[in-house]
This record gives structure tokens, C-alpha cells and sequence, in this order.
């Protein structure tokens, strides 16, 4: 990149679809997001992370595309994505866009000429395999649904599927692949984007001959053999040539990513990524997926937050986040319904303050929460279905439906919340979704005016970053780490220090400047709550000293 730009700033994801209707059809769309950039300007954000745009059947909502270069027709055009894009950029805003690349929608003119033959010219796009001594080829299970093996009668062959049975994986092992992959990134770079969001991309690369996996993780036994693949620095070199023509920058996501992985795409003569989007401190209340539950454990996050804090540090550089398209709401996780208020700001003093790039997800800035739907029926995420009809089935119906009501990523995907007229202001057609129906009291129009509202300490918390070289640079040091309370953490820069206090409780705890701070007057700059006792926090109280 001729610059780091991306360090210094705080993105906006949006999942369009839920964002804000602008046409009355019901459906999120760019005429929608023209309108509210100047919402998103307000929060002090630097830049859009835009879910995917293109045209798809929605078998995982926009995840699973049938045309790489063209926006849904739900969402609007290309000329409507262009004035998105050009007015994003008059006001300061960069713009990146979801590459997903593992796979396509098996309604993909590629995949739709792959399995006509076995010598077209798409016939190699995609991974195909014969049956094994009358089975399936290997035993690996997909992440969504099922097998990772689906039949296809036109080849008399399977086809591999990481993901749902209608996300074909494509071959990055055919050059060809890789040339239209590229021809993908030019188009959208042409057209005027900052950069890109590459979805799974550590799974593009598979072992050659496919092995049966170890099935001590059913879901995910054949991972050894897609996850960090034999030519995956190979084929992100290739794209990074292609970002190098443009000042352009990438994020990956790696699911079970460790630090020793992430720094090989990050740093050394294999660098292809400057930002990754790691999972550990989304496990605090959960082994491996949402869906298989244990109690929230502060002791757990923090570990998590420390070890990519400290690993990272002068080395690459951290995302921050606590929720995306993929999560359901971090208040319902690892806040406080009850203290709705005190644990979401609570919340975003505690990672807004670390060193990396920080992600708001839409909706996250009002504190929406978990909706709590009556059947699975009513849910239309892929996982969810799959979750619910694969895992814990003696449990009685009832109490799978709490674990979809913790674990659902529908439940990020509620239509935005706006204000509190009906369908939160979302749209005046009927929603293509259901809105939880707390919005008349959590909603944008209602926090505006409060002065300690979750979306104002947003906004102080990412204007008081943008201006602090502390916040943005220093290094991190966190204290009590015993403690099942309180998260504490100390940011060092030059002779510049910032101290962050975040209790994690329900009750008032009785608490002191820390050992290294005795003695150092220090100015309390921001408090999610007004008038703060001196030695004592309030629940879910935070607070951040400047030294």
C-alpha cells in the first residue's frame, strides 16, 4: 500500500438488506444508504465494509453470488452504487466490498456450465469428485448443512461444498479461476473502492487428494485439509499484485485462525493481507459455535483480547469488533438486557479503546439486541436451521429454541432501528423481516438527544480515538487479570498513558486507582455513567482516565 490509512480509522459494516429501506419495497437498498451517510458520517466513521451487493438467490443472504459484477436488483443498480460511492467519498468515507471467493451460488453462470460436462470449458471451476467404493468421496462434513459432498446427475459426480449445499467451493487451483477472480478486483477497483472484506479466504486452497478427516469434530473435520492450504500464499500473492496496482487494502476473515497463521498473512515476504478478522474473543460464551453454549466467562475475553493485543503489537496490526453479520448482538451475550444502557456503552469503551482498526456493526451503536422468534420456522439463516436439526436433538424443543434464540445470526440481521414509528422507520412497505419489537425504545431517533445514550458514547469514543495518538498507538498492558469483574487495561504512548476500567458486573464493586497509578492524578475523560463515585462502580460502569 503507498499508505496505512486504514489504521487510523473506524469502519461501518452494513448488511444492506436490513440497513434502511429507501424505495418502500420493503428490502434495504442504496437508495437507502445515499440517504443515511450522513447518519454514518456522524458517528465519526472513516469508511463502509459493505455485505455482499451482487446479484444472488439469498441462500445464505448474499453470500452465495451468481454475478460478481452487477448489484442485486433488491438493492438498486450500478449507477445507484456509483453515487453511494461518490458521495461516501465526499464525505471522507473509503469503501470496501465483500469478496467472497471460497465459493459461488450454484446458480452461477460458472457452475451452471461446470456441471453440464466433464469437458467444458468451466468443467475444472469447481471442486468434482467420483464416488469412493460406492460413497461419498471423502467424509468430510460441510459448516451449514450436512455432508460437504452433494450429487450432480448431469456429471454423475459430487461437487464440494463447505458451506450450504448451493455454495459450490470453486478450484483456485485452475489458473483460470484466478485470472477471473482478479478480473473481478479490477472491475470494483476500477470503479473508484478502497479495498476489500475476503470472506473464509484461508479455506481457497485444499489439499490435493482430499483426505478423510479425524471426525472428533464432526462439523469441521475435514478443516485441516482447507484451512491455511498448501498454495494459499501462492494464490493471495497473486491478488495482492492486483491491490498493488491501486492504494487499495485487504482484510481477511479466518475462521479458528490462530496468531501464528494470521501473522503469516500479515507480515514477512508471504504478506497479502493488512487487517484479519480473528474468532477468539467471540468463544466467551460458547465452544466453537454459538449454538453450543457455557455461561459468559470475562476471564476467557480477556485472555483474548490480551493475546492479540500483545502477539500483534509492532508486528501487524488488530480488527476490533464485538458484532457482525455472522454474531448474534454482544448485549445479549455478554452484556446486560436488564442494564441495556450501562452494558452496551460499557461494552464499547472496552474494545474501542485496544490498538487496531475498529468495526461498528449497524445497529450495534443503539445496542440492539437478540429477537426472540416462537419457532424455527420463522428463522430463514441457513446455520440456524441446520444448528437446530443436527445438534442436541434429545433436548426438548423448548430448549433448542433458547439455544437458537442465543445463537441465531438472524438475529443481527433484524431490520435497523431506526425510530419508534411502525416498522422502527425501517421502511414504509412491509419488512422483508421481522423487527423486534423493542425498537419504540431502542432506536436511533430516541438516543440522539441523551446524553449518555449508547449511540452518543459511540460517538465520543470514536471521536476521542481519532484524536488521541495514545489511543491510536500505544501499547497495552492489562492489569487484574484474575479477576472475573472487571477488565482493566493500560495504553502507552511516548509519555502519554490511558487507563480503561470496565466492570462487568450487575452490582456496585468497590475499586482503586491500580498500584502503578497510585499517586499519578489522572483526568477522567470519558464515564458511561454521569456523576461517578469516587472508589466505587456503578454496574457495567466504565470509565477511561487520561495520565
Amino acid at each position: 500500500m503507498k499508505t496505512e490509512w486504514y489504521k487510523s480509522m473506524a469502519f461501518y459494516q452494513i448488511w444492506i438488506r436490513s440497513f434502511y429501506d429507501g424505495n418502500g419495497d420493503g428490502i434495504g437498498d442504496l437508495y437507502g444508504v445515499y440517504e443515511k451517510l450522513p447518519y454514518i458520517k456522524s458517528l465519526g466513521i472513516d469508511g463502509i465494509w459493505f455485505s455482499p451487493l451482487y446479484p444472488s438467490p439469498n441462500a445464505d443472504y448474499g453470500y452465495d453470488i451468481s454475478d460478481y459484477k452487477n448489484i442485486h436488483p433488491d438493492y438498486g443498480d450500478l449507477e445507484q452504487f456509483k453515487k453511494v460511492l461518490d458521495k461516501a467519498h465526499s464525505l471522507g468515507l473509503k469503501v470496501i466490498m465483500d469478496l467472497v471467493i471460497n465459493h459461488t451460488s450454484d446458480e452461477h453462470p460458472w457452475f451452471i456450465e461446470s456441471k453440464k460436462s466433464k469437458d467444458n470449458p468451466y468443467s475444472d471451476y469447481y471442486i468434482w469428485r467420483d464416488a469412493k467404493k460406492g460413497k461419498l468421496p471423502n467424509n468430510w462434513y460441510s459448516l451449514f448443512e450436512g455432508k460437504a459432498w452433494e450429487y450432480c446427475p448431469e456429471r454423475d459426480q459430487y461437487y464440494l461444498h463447505i458451506f450450504a449445499k448451493k455454495q459450490p467451493d470453486l478450484n483456485m487451483d485452475n489458473p483460470k479461476v484466478r485470472e477471473e477472480i482478479k478480473s473481478i478486483m479490477r472491475f470494483w477497483l476500477d470503479m473508484g473502492i478502497d479495498g476489500f472484506r475476503e470472506d473464509v479466504i484461508t479455506f481457497i486452497s485444499k489439499v490435493d487428494n482430499l483426505p478423510d478427516g479425524l471426525p472428533f469434530i464432526p462439523v469441521a473435520n475435514g478443516m485441516p485439509y482447507y484451512k491455511d492450504g498448501p498454495h494459499i500464499h501462492e494464490y493471495l500473492r497473486e491478488f495482492r499484485r492486483v491491490c498493488n496496482e491501486y492504494d487499495c487494502f485487504q482484510l481477511g476473515e479466518g475462521p479458528m485462525t490462530t496468531i501464528k497463521s494470521a501473522l503469516s498473512y500479515m507480515t514477512g515476504k508471504n504478506k497479502s493481507l493488512d487487517l484479519m478478522f480473528h474468532f477468539d474473543h467471540m468463544l466467551a460464551d460458547c465452544i466453537y459455535t454459538e449454538y453450543i453454549q457455557r455461561p459468559f466467562n470475562l476471564r476467557l475475553l480477556k485472555r483474548a483480547f490480551s493475546k492479540w493485543q500483545k502477539a500483534l503489537n509492532g508486528k501487524a496490526w488488530n480488527t476490533l469488533y464485538l458484532e457482525n453479520h455472522d454474531h448474534p448482538r454482544i448485549i445479549s451475550r455478554y452484556g446486560n438486557e436488564h442494564y441495556h444502557r450501562a452494558s452496551g456503552t460499557m461494552l464499547a469503551i472496552c474494545y474501542l479503546f485496544q490498538q487496531g482498526t475498529p468495526f461498528v456493526y449497524q445497529g450495534q451503536e443503539i445496542g440492539m439486541t437478540n429477537i426472540k422468534l416462537k419457532s424455527i420456522d420463522q428463522y430463514m439463516d441457513v446455520s440456524s436451521h441446520n444448528n437446530y436439526h443436527s445438534f442436541h436433538l434429545k433436548d426438548s424443543i423448548e430448549k433448542r429454541m433458547e439455544r437458537i434464540h442465543a445463537s441465531s445470526r438472524d438475529s443481527s440481521r433484524t431490520p435497523m432501528q431506526w425510530d419508534s414509528s411502525k416498522n422502527a422507520g425501517f421502511t414504509t412497505g412491509k419488512p422483508w423481516f421481522y423487527v423486534n419489537p423493542n425498537y419504540k425504545r431502542i432506536n436511533v431517533a430516541a438516543e440522539e438527544n441523551q446524553p449518555y445514550s449508547i449511540l452518543n458514547l459511540y460517538r465520543k469514543c470514536l471521536y476521542y480515538r481519532k484524536n488521541s495518538e495514545v489511543a491510536l498507538w500505544g501499547d497495552y498492558t492489562e492489569y487484574y487479570k484474575a479477576s472475573s469483574l472487571l477488565y482493566v487495561y493500560k495504553r502507552t504512548y511516548k509519555n502519554n498513558q490511558l487507563l480503561i476500567v470496565c466492570s462487568f458486573s450487575s452490582h456496585h464493586l468497590r475499586w482503586h486507582n491500580i498500584k502503578e497509578f497510585k499517586g499519578i492524578k489522572g483526568k477522567l475523560v470519558i464515564c458511561n455513567y454521569p456523576n461517578p463515585i469516587h472508589g466505587v462502580l456503578k454496574p457495567y460502569e466504565a470509565r477511561v482516565y487520561e495520565y
